[in-house]
């Protein structure tokens, strides 16, 4: 019989810069004051596609840069992001494509909680990685932001990082990443 679902994976270990980051017994990652942190080795052969769960909270109004990793190294390649980006609040919509050397997955927040689902397809795969995140977040009451890209580098990774892209910004809260079942 074939079991479908989500599979909560564990990182190895956990790389920050902040306050602190540690790994709970169930595998999610509580961290506080946090600008940067990795996941290490959360994906591999045994899954294509995963669903990166985040809640937290951020010291100013600004959304979190992923980067692939692999062995412990972001790869931070000149151009190799290219996204798109929708945000509606209140009736009001607002989009724009962007190239950059990282992807965008977590919310804004100035002080608010805030939630996201990413979806990351093939980052193990020595190919293209494509991604989708979507986040509602209290601070404009219901407001959704939604970024889909491609990270073109067909690099196998193990792991990522999300980072505020300033020192001074941080984040605090939960992140679980999940393997979605072949």
């Amino acid at each position: 019989m074939s079991k479908n679902g989500l599979i909560l994976l564990t990182p190895t270990s956990v790389d920050h810069t902040g306050t602190s980051a540690t790994i709970s017994a169930n595998g999610s990652v509580l961290f506080t004051a946090c600008s940067e942190l990795r996941l290490n080795d959360v994906f591999s052969a045994d899954y294509d596609n995963y669903m990166i769960v985040m809640r937290q909270s951020a010291t100013v109004d600004i959304s979190a840069r992923i980067r692939l990793s692999s062995g412990g190294v972001d790869n931070a390649t000149a151009s190799s992001w290219v996204h798109q980006y929708l945000f509606a609040s209140g009736g009001t919509l607002d989009a724009f494509r962007t190239t950059t050397n990282y992807g965008v997955i977590a919310s804004r927040g100035n002080g608010q909680r805030a939630g996201s689902v990413t979806h990351i397809y093939g980052p193990y795969l020595a190919q293209p990685t494509a991604y989708r995140s979507v986040y509602a977040d209290d601070y404009l009451s219901a407001a959704v932001t939604d970024f889909v890209g491609t990270h073109n580098q067909s690099v196998s990774y193990d792991g990522f990082s999300w980072h505020t892209g300033n020192a001074s910004y941080t984040f605090t809260g939960r992140i679980a990443v999940y393997g979605m079942r072949k």
